[in-house]
């Protein structure tokens, strides 16, 4: 009999996730550090109006952190190292379906990545003077990052899988976050600041407008929705197409 995936075994995922300290500093204290720090090195000596636009920009950048480094660095890490050590082949014989086993992992994360939002909010409203968003502009900003963390879940597990090399899935996976980072204008430096064909490149990239431009409807206004939606379209079928062919190649390998 198949085992489903159960409470126990999306505990027993969060015990894993304990043990792997990336997620966490990159992905609750790292941000919260830079959102602390940088306001005060960046925006010293600007203009009022000017470094409340600058505060809420860091603020939106390091957002983004978090669900790239939980659901993208930390997913791939650990199960990167179980695909590595042939856990999911022993956990099959041992009667858990495998779909049920990547559930686990995938409602482990989501608790961890909310449980970092939630210490991420309340850490904006105690420590930095972030402006009160709009009710609308602060949906749109929490269902944005949850999409991009499952996307970049899926775009993970698709690499873990093609590689089955840790540290090759490593590896790869710390460029590609250091080059979104860039991209999408987080490491200080905007996106219209970077050559052409590096700025098209980021247009593929939900993240890149909610760094860039995000902060200008923060606290209400319009928006023009449909490049961020079609960024979002063209990154899920990236992540589908990679999870496709990963899948292709497992089957593949079995026969």
């Amino acid at each position: 009999m198949k085992k489903k995936c159960t409470l126990k075994m999306v505990l027993y995922e969060l015990r894993n996730l304990n043990g792997n300290l990336m997620p966490h500093f990159f992905g609750i204290i790292f941000p919260n550090l830079m959102c602390m720090l940088l306001p005060r090195a960046v925006a010293s000596g600007l203009p009022a109006d000017i470094q409340q636009k600058v505060t809420d920009s860091i603020m939106l950048s390091m957002a983004i952190v978090i669900p790239m480094s939980i659901m993208f660095l930390g997913y791939g890490a650990v199960y990167a190292q179980e695909v590595e050590r042939g856990i999911p082949l022993r956990m099959r014989l041992f009667g858990f379906e495998e779909k049920s086993a990547i559930m686990a992992k995938v409602f482990a994360h989501l608790i961890l990545l909310t449980i970092a939002f939630v210490i991420f909010a309340f850490f904006q409203m105690a420590v930095t003077k972030v402006s009160v968003p709009a009710v609308s502009s602060f949906l749109c900003l929490v269902i944005s990052l949850y999409l991009i963390g499952v996307i970049l879940l899926v775009i993970s597990h698709a690499l873990a899988n093609l590689f089955k090399k840790f540290s090759i899935v490593f590896g790869v996976e710390m460029g590609i976050y250091f080059l979104m980072i860039i991209l999408c204008g987080m490491m200080g430096i905007k996106t219209s600041a970077l050559p052409n064909v590096m700025q098209k490149i980021a247009a593929a990239f939900p993240m890149t407008y909610i760094a860039n431009e995000f902060a200008d409807f923060w606290q209400g206004g319009t928006y023009q929705f449909m490049p961020f939606i079609q960024s979002f379209l063209f990154m899920g079928a990236i992540a589908g197409i990679l999870l496709l062919f990963s899948l292709y190649k497992d089957k593949r390998t079995v026969k």
